[in-house]
């Protein structure tokens, strides 16, 4: 479960992560760019926020958001028992579980119970069930709040954009992966 992933920036940078062996980590410079463009006018850096790594893998993301908006918490989920030890593992070796809720179960069939609450979501679905992120964000438009920030990291060869009631931010690619980091304006 070594790996050389580790959180790039905030209260706990430069600490190594847990990596399980089924995941397919953001890699460290995509998720240094992505949390630049995040905090350059899109998230303010105080404030408390409520995120949702929804196919959190070991946890990278959620818990990046963790190390830089310390006054948030995260959801996290997967359905692979692996992720789930290794996300609850390097919760733990932060002793950010406090702030932490981590469920193993299929994202889809979780919306309704978290999304009510959520104001970021980082959408990372396996790259090879690209219809993943489509059907979460179809369902997301029908419970969401309007304003919901949704990260949609995707292979950026085989991408899929949003229907019209998501505004685009930002929309990126670094090397494999594409990011569109998307808002929801309407229902």
């Amino acid at each position: 479960m070594n790996s050389k992933l580790q959180i790039i920036s905030g209260k706990f940078r430069g600490r190594k992560l847990r990596l399980s062996d089924d995941a397919r980590p953001t890699q460290n410079r995509a998720r240094e760019a992505l949390f630049n463009m995040l905090s350059s006018g899109i998230l303010e850096p105080d404030k408390k926020y409520c995120a949702w790594d929804a196919f959190a893998g070991s946890g990278a993301l959620g818990i990046e958001f963790l190390s830089r908006y310390v006054n948030s918490e995260v959801v996290f989920t997967d359905i692979s028992d692996i992720s789930i030890n290794a996300i609850k593992k390097n919760l733990a070796d932060l002793g950010v579980e406090n702030v932490a809720t981590v469920k193993k179960g299929d994202a889809l069939e979780l919306v309704s119970k978290y999304l009510q609450e959520i104001d970021v979501v980082f959408l990372d679905p396996p790259y090879d069930n690209s219809y993943l992120g489509k059907v979460f964000l179809e369902k997301t438009e029908k419970i969401g709040k309007v304003g919901i920030l949704v990260v949609w990291e995707q292979e950026a060869s085989n991408f899929v954009l949003p229907s019209e009631k998501w505004v685009i931010l930002r929309d990126k690619t670094y090397g494999r992966a594409r990011f569109l980091i998307i808002q929801l304006k309407d229902k």
